[in-house]
């Protein structure tokens, strides 16, 4: 009987229901080891993304700065100031063609010491004395060349100067000529410019430069076209925004 009633267990000493255990949660233990495992897992992975994806990115973010159109007859080509070869070619492409009868040109602002070589008898070219000479020899004659009335020191100077001479010649359509990558800088700050002055703009980025959106970052001159292009874009909306 005695050793019947040793076997026996006590009330406190049964085995517990199932579904009856209190449960507690248990800490995830993290240690260095763990994190820095995780942490060249998750670089492993966005160096393979990154590679595989890399060219269609690049290739995207290239082809957004460029904006054409189909140029259509015109009241003026405005060819914007810097590059004067490449945007040269194209505008007098464009007047030979018979699609606006004048070419409007920008005065950039001076070089330093542009004025100290003229006091000392020094002839040194402008700008827009270059690029005239290159229209000249393309066909362009100087008649049909209009000259902005000042200097300008942005693309924003230069959508001015056409806002004044629209509202002075009433033109109603401008094809704009510039740098491909320079192009929907340029658009936007013109829409913005001329959206009260009802007058189309057609954007032609010359076809004579060497950009092109599927490469652009193997060459160090356009890497750093690009680059800046989304800086100056970035600015321009941020300026908008906050102006608005």
């Amino acid at each position: 009987m005695l050793d019947y009633l040793k076997g026996l267990k006590r009330p406190e000493e049964e085995a517990p229901v199932p579904g009856t255990e209190s449960i507690e949660p248990r800490g995830l233990k993290i240690t260095k080891a763990n994190l820095l495992k995780w942490l060249f897992f998750l670089l492993v992975i966005l160096y393979m993304l990154s590679s595989y994806f890399r060219v269609p990115i690049l290739t995207r973010l290239g082809q957004f700065l460029v904006v054409a159109h189909e140029p259509q007859k015109s009241d003026l080509i405005v060819c914007l100031a810097g590059g004067n070869i490449e945007r040269g070619l194209a505008t007098a492409d464009l007047y030979r063609e018979g699609l606006a009868p004048s070419v409007f040109l920008t005065d950039e602002e001076l070089p330093d010491g542009y004025a100290l070589l003229k006091e000392r008898g020094l002839h040194y070219p402008e700008n827009i004395d270059l690029l005239v000479m290159v229209l000249r020899g393309l066909g362009v004659p100087e008649a049909a060349v209009l000259r902005s009335p000042r200097r300008v020191t942005s693309t924003y100077d230069e959508a001015l100067s056409v806002k004044g001479l629209i509202e002075r010649h009433g033109y109603d359509s401008i094809i704009l000529v510039t740098s491909p990558t320079h192009s929907r800088r340029a658009w936007m700050i013109f829409k913005r410019v001329l959206r009260e002055e009802g007058c189309r703009i057609f954007m032609v980025p010359t076809p004579y430069s060497g950009f092109h959106p599927g490469d652009w970052w193997e060459k160090r001159e356009y890497t750093r076209q690009v680059v800046l292009e989304y800086q100056k874009i970035f600015f321009f909306l941020l300026h908008n925004w906050t102006s608005s």
